[in-house]
């Protein structure tokens, strides 16, 4: 990967020599592989037997859990944040579990939609639940950058699964409570 960098660096017409320069192939590569650390991850690792019993059949949400992630496009970045929300059916999962789950997706080369849909189907299978809603709004640097140049657009995704595709007044507090 660091020769590739450096590659790319000279094909824009840089000179590798320059002080500035000289060790970036490496920090890039070494950078690349931590922004796509998501491939190297395993869900069983990712969740750790945090799995735990119990009667709660209400609402489980963890707003605001900030995602990074690069558009597979054009490997630029976007960032935003996720909401996530359960109804558990006899057990629930450990709350820092359900961020390592959105990192775990977010830190590969993506685009915004089939993330939610990865979140969303993965907390149904770990946990069980009788639904799932994810709410994903991220900013997106390959519209801000470069194309259309837009700088206040922000997208929004949402994957409702089981109750909350199926139930409206479920769907309706998910997405007041995340107002």
């Amino acid at each position: 990967m660091k020769d590739n960098f450096a590659s790319i660096i000279s094909a824009v017409g840089e000179d590798l020599q320059r002080d500035g320069l000289r060790d970036t192939p490496k920090r890039a590569a070494k950078a690349f592989e931590f922004l796509t650390r998501g491939y190297h991850q395993d869900l069983d690792e990712v969740v750790n037997g945090a799995i735990f019993e119990s009667d709660n059949d209400e609402m489980v949400l963890v707003k605001d859990i900030e995602v990074y992630s690069l558009c597979e496009h054009h490997l630029l970045p976007f960032i935003g944040k996720c909401h996530v929300a359960y109804l558990p059916q006899g057990k629930v999962i450990g709350l820092s579990k359900i961020a390592r789950i959105v990192d775990m997706y977010a830190r590969r080369l993506q685009i915004q939609e089939n993330m939610t849909k990865q979140i969303a189907e993965t907390i149904m299978q770990v946990t069980g639940a009788r639904g799932v809603g994810v709410v994903l709004e991220a900013k997106h640097l390959c519209m801000m950058m470069r194309g259309v140049e837009k700088q206040n657009s922000m997208m929004t995704t949402s994957m409702m699964l089981g109750a909350f595709r199926e139930g409206h007044s479920t769907r309706s507090e998910f997405l007041s409570l995340i107002r």
